[in-house]
């Protein structure tokens, strides 16, 4: 057995008892192989070992490696996304992870509606308050959101959000139970066009915890392909 095949079984087996301690089916979680920086013929190994989701950080290097991979599996933008950049996102990715302002939401929704077409989106938040992140601060997520559902080629999916380093796991627990909490929220306003199907939350470091807090979408990368440059 190769080492990402052996890699991507321990994996599974952790998001499995993860669910477990939570109560929850383990194939509602959904695991996004993070391929920044691996070589495609890695990932196209990974791809044969069941990777179904792959998430890119940066646009340039996803479309060179979307051109040789192809669509057999999904593609995800978990990176920040520049306005001058969305489009080229539309012949690329199934889901953008990373919405964070009305500016970038009013643009991708413009070049949606030349091309025909409906994104889906997650919105971005920075809980943390950590200005190195990028995302939408806790007590603005709501108008932003509101604002965002009234543009009709964006489809608002979930809410996504990446916690401050830490060597303790548990050091994150508090934000995804506060992004838990902003789901509900925002699940009882009952915003038309806006459903909170996913939750984008957790890396190799702390998956686990994310998965026991609600995440359906866990973004591990490292825990698979081993530790990488940049």
């Amino acid at each position: 057995m190769s080492d990402i095949a052996e890699n991507l079984e321990n994996v599974r087996g952790r998001i499995r008892s993860a669910a477990k301690r939570a109560g929850r089916d383990p194939h509602d979680i959904k695991l996004v192989a993070v391929t920044k920086t691996v070589d495609p013929l890695k990932i196209k190994e990974a791809i044969s070992c069941g990777v179904t989701i792959c998430g890119e950080n940066r646009l340039q290097e996803a479309r060179e490696k979307i051109r040789e991979i192809g669509h057999t599996v999904r593609w995800h933008l978990i990176g920040h996304l520049q306005r001058n950049k969305v489009k080229y996102i539309f012949d690329l990715f199934d889901l953008i992870h990373s919405v964070d302002t009305f500016h970038l939401a009013r643009e991708i929704n413009k070049d949606a509606r030349k091309r025909g077409k409906t994104i889906d989106v997650l919105i971005q938040t920075n809980l943390s308050g950590e200005e190195s992140k990028h995302g939408v601060e806790a007590e603005n997520i709501l108008d932003l959101i509101k604002e965002i559902s009234l543009l009709k080629s964006i489809s608002i999916l979930g809410l996504m959000t990446i916690t401050p380093f830490s060597e303790d796991p548990e050091d994150s627990r508090i934000y995804y139970r506060q992004l838990m909490d902003m789901k509900n929220v925002i699940e009882r306003e009952g915003i038309e066009g806006v459903v909170m199907k996913e939750i984008s939350m957790g890396m190799s470091g702390d998956f686990e915890v994310a998965i026991e807090e609600g995440a359906t979408l866990i973004r591990v990368g490292t825990a698979i392909f081993g530790e990488r440059p940049g």
